[in-house]
């Protein structure tokens, strides 16, 4: 069983022109061809949190968000959204909070496809680097402790520089952290804050930086993707 997982920070569907435009979002977000989507930024910060992606837009696409929302015109949970292919079985879902002095989470869904369920997770980590240790610790103890165990992703806007060492040494030997490339800033890319890790299930076939010249202007972090297979 192979699928693609992406992980995109929208920026709130701002670009690197100053111009908000959710139908330029959701084009790269075609572009990417993937299965499923870990979004960052994806709701507005204040009143009532609702999703820079209109309803309307979405519906329009391969893809549906999965229920990890507290509030009604929310896509995510502190920004945090998960799209999944829309043949996709979301068996369950659930924000989850983390050590933070701010306003931060990750979301958690569980899916089912040809009879195989796997796990995802997406999350915007802290800028300060005790915090992301945190962070991702916690991310860790919650898979630890599901009900069930499965294959599992982890994706997001890590907020880290360093490509194996720092925070990312919490991941221990049954986790693999691909080598994806450098995402940000979108239009000279210069650091790999955003990231893939999925558990020793998977087969990590090829990833990829997607810079398109629609990505490099629609948010200021290019998205990544990576092709994951299931090993026999």
């Amino acid at each position: 069983m192979q699928l693609t997982f992406a992980s995109y920070n929208i920026h709130k569907g701002v670009g690197v022109d100053g111009r908000r435009d959710p139908d330029r979002i959701i084009s790269v977000l075609r572009e990417l061809h993937a299965d499923v989507i870990a979004l960052q930024e994806a709701d507005r910060r204040f009143g009532e949190r609702e999703s820079i992606l209109p309803k309307a837009l979405l519906d329009e696409t391969p893809w549906r968000a999965a229920p990890v929302n507290k509030r009604a015109r929310s896509l995510g949970w502190h920004g945090n959204a998960l799209l999944v292919r829309r043949d996709i079985e979301v068996v369950d879902a659930e924000a989850l909070h983390l050590p933070t002095l701010e306003p931060r989470g990750a979301v958690r869904a569980d899916l089912l496809f040809e009879g195989q369920r796997i796990r995802v997770l997406g999350a915007h980590l802290d800028l300060s680097g005790l915090l992301r240790r945190d962070q991702i610790k916690a991310m860790l103890h919650h898979c630890g402790h599901c009900e069930t165990s499965c294959p599992t992703v982890l994706m997001g806007d890590f907020n880290q520089w360093g490509r194996t060492k720092g925070v990312m040494r919490e991941f221990g030997s049954g986790w693999q952290t691909p080598m994806i490339g450098n995402s940000f800033p979108s239009r000279r890319p210069i650091a790999p804050l955003d990231r893939i890790v999925h558990s020793s299930e998977w087969a990590c076939d090829n990833t990829h930086v997607h810079h398109s010249a629609l990505a490099a202007v629609a948010s200021d972090h290019l998205p990544v993707r990576a092709t994951l297979r299931l090993s026999a």
